[in-house]
């Protein structure tokens, strides 16, 4: 339903414009929006014989009383000071832009419960389709879901922020799934791809830092080429937010189909990381491994072990790299300059920091 807030708005607009009062009442009697400065003192008159009337506008005492109607029940009385033919047609304008107002704010209410209901599985397949029909939605669509994750809770004013930045809502869909995380089913062209789509997750990140003055976290499913497979993209949106946080934690978008190995190895039981840890560092432990050896090591690896390149970016001479990796070969039996060691090595950093994320996690 609409908010008080949208209704107050609505009337002290109306007001600026005709420079009349108008009073918006619930069904119930409760004051909901008025321009008038005493209107919480003094309830509305007249306001039971006006919904026990049949009639949807009434003439009492010098003021117009009109319905709004949701369905043929009545949602709002609406009240206009003057008898005047300018009151009623102020009146009959006020209640027919609140009523459309309701229609427009159930029509995105239904497709937000359709759309969460459709990314968490909850709808049958006659379902699915039968309701994307009566909700004007295109069943063959391509889309992408967008996971998007703040710091703080997920207002409605980050929710607001996307929407506006995607303000087709017949194509693209924003809603908040709980209360730091909300959801974008963004639909594409033929021609947008990967890039495209990590240039939408970069436009999300600058917008929402900047406007929402909140940190901001993106994680994107893969390409679905039919509604039903929504929920798919937002499976690995999900699985991708998990993932990037154990592997990738130094980054603000991840997206499913770049997640690597890391993905494997996120589906690993525990007890099995536990005996490829053993069998590959026979007794030694990571923990044994200081700061500046695995900032080092880190470093090689993204530059492909080059030597001459991961020295120079760590302002290090050449030898005293060299002097670092036999320091670690002696430690862990593992010549970093050989590929097949050094994924191995990659390998076992990785199950390393799952298993900590997973044993965190059980605490």
């Amino acid at each position: 339903m609409i908010s008080n807030q949208i209704l107050q708005s609505t009337v002290d607009g109306l007001k600026n414009i005709t420079r009349r009062d108008i009073t918006v009442i619930d069904r119930e009697g409760k004051l909901v929006a008025s321009t008038e400065p005493d209107a919480n003192q003094a309830p509305m008159p007249f306001i039971d014989s006006v919904l026990q009337s049949p009639a949807e506008n009434q003439l009492i005492q010098g003021s117009q009383y009109f319905k709004v109607l949701d369905n043929g029940i009545t949602e709002y009385v609406l009240m206009v000071n003057g008898d005047d033919e300018d009151a009623f047609r102020l009146g009959k304008l006020a209640s027919f832009h609140i009523q459309a107002l309701m229609m427009a704010y159930k029509e995105r209410y239904d497709r937000d419960n359709f759309i969460k209901n459709l990314l968490l599985d909850n709808l049958l397949l006659v379902d699915i389709y039968s309701r994307a029909k009566k909700l004007r939605i295109e069943n063959g669509a391509r889309r992408v879901v967008f996971l998007v994750e703040t710091a703080v809770d997920a207002d409605m004013g980050a929710v607001e922020v996307l929407r506006g930045l995607f303000p087709e809502r017949q194509r693209d869909f924003v809603t908040a799934v709980d209360e730091k995380s909300i959801i974008l089913v963004k639909e594409l062209n033929e021609y947008e791809g990967t890039e495209e789509i990590e240039q939408i997750a970069h436009m999300i990140v600058d917008t929402l830092t900047t406007e929402a003055m909140n940190q901001v976290y993106v994680a994107i499913g893969a390409i679905v080429n039919d509604l039903k497979n929504v929920s798919s993209s937002f499976k690995e949106a999900r699985l991708a937010q998990e993932v990037g946080k154990i592997f990738e934690s130094d980054k603000q978008i991840v997206s499913y189909e770049k997640l690597g190995i890391g993905r494997l190895i996120y589906q690993l039981p525990l007890p099995l990381c536990r005996i490829f840890i053993n069998e590959m560092l026979q007794g030694f432990s990571i923990s044994d491994i200081d700061e500046e050896m695995l900032i080092t090591v880190t470093k090689f690896f993204e530059n492909d072990l080059n030597v001459s390149e991961t020295s120079r970016e760590l302002f290090i001479h050449r030898n005293t790299l060299v002097y670092r990796l036999d320091k670690l070969q002696k430690m862990t039996r593992l010549d970093l300059t050989k590929f097949t060691d050094a994924i191995t090595f990659k390998i076992t950093l990785m199950v390393n920091r799952y298993m900590q994320y997973r044993e965190r996690q059980q605490f």
